[in-house]
Parts: C-alpha cells; structure tokens; sequence
C-alpha cells in the first residue's frame, strides 16, 4: 500500500507516514517497504491521473508490504494506529491458539488410528475376501448349440 493511503487509514498526515519511517529505519527492512523511483512514481501517476499541479508530494512514496503495514502500526501514535497494532497481536495469539488446537487434535486421531487399525483390518481383510473371485472350480458345460457335437444324418461322419 502507498503511504498516502496508509496515512488515511492509521488517521494520520502522509509527512507523518514519512517521519515515522525516518526515524526507524531498522524497523523497515526493504521486504517490509521500499520507496518508489522517479520512473515508477511517473507511471503511477499516469496511470492514476494524480495531478502535477503545485501542492503535490515533495518526496517520492514509500509503498508497504504486509509486514510494513503492521510495523507501521506499531510506529505510529495515532488513536486509530493503536487499535490496528493491538488488534495485530490478538490475531497472532488466536493463530497461534489454534495452531495449538490443531496439534492436539491430530495427535488425538493419531492415537484412535492407532487404536482402532487392528479392527479396521479385520473388516478389510473381510471385504477383500468378499470381493476374490472364487476358487477355481471345472468349467461347466455350456448350453446351446455347437456345430461341432452337432449329429446330422446316417450319412454324415
């Protein structure tokens, strides 16, 4: 996201987006935010139809990944940047409660697969049995006519 519409999102001025990430660099490495080239920022502008008229940025815009959006909210001292930050953290502790969770239920099926395979096999075993054909038994004789037993006249061989 640009900082333009961060700065609208946390309640804040774009120059303060700016100043924030000014005074923590370590805090935004480049996969976290990075700034925009001149020729970037003169597409996006194109593109967008953002207007050159005087009034305009005086620096070119930080864009935010995910994770700079987050450490952004935790920079920032606004009302609105503060909800976003503490909303953050009770996310991660409901992630990592149901990756807990999740443990535990796949040890739990673990443990009853385990528990029940011995008689899972024996109705399997069973179906297989079912399901083979049955031992070889003389082939019948088949009904019909066959030329071959066919008896014509005295005459015939």
């Amino acid at each position: 996201m640009l900082d333009s519409d961060l700065a609208v999102l946390y309640g804040v001025e774009t120059r303060i987006v700016g100043r924030a990430v000014a005074r923590h660099p370590e805090r935004f490495p480049p996969d976290f935010m990075f700034q925009l080239t001149d020729d970037e920022f003169q597409r996006l502008k194109s593109q967008f139809g953002i207007s050159n008229a005087r009034g305009g940025r005086r620096y070119l815009p930080y864009v935010f990944t995910e994770q700079g959006v987050a450490m952004l909210s935790s920079v920032l001292n606004s009302p609105r940047a503060i909800e976003v930050n503490i909303e953050i953290m009770r996310a991660f502790v409901r992630l990592r409660h149901a990756a807990t969770s999740t443990e535990a239920l796949s040890r739990r099926v673990d443990a009853l697969e385990q528990q029940y395979d011995g008689q899972f096999e024996m109705v399997f075993d069973a179906i297989d049995q079912l399901m083979a054909p049955p031992p070889h038994q003389p082939e019948k004789r088949k009904l019909g006519f066959r030329e071959d037993q066919a008896v014509y006249g005295r005459d015939r061989p």
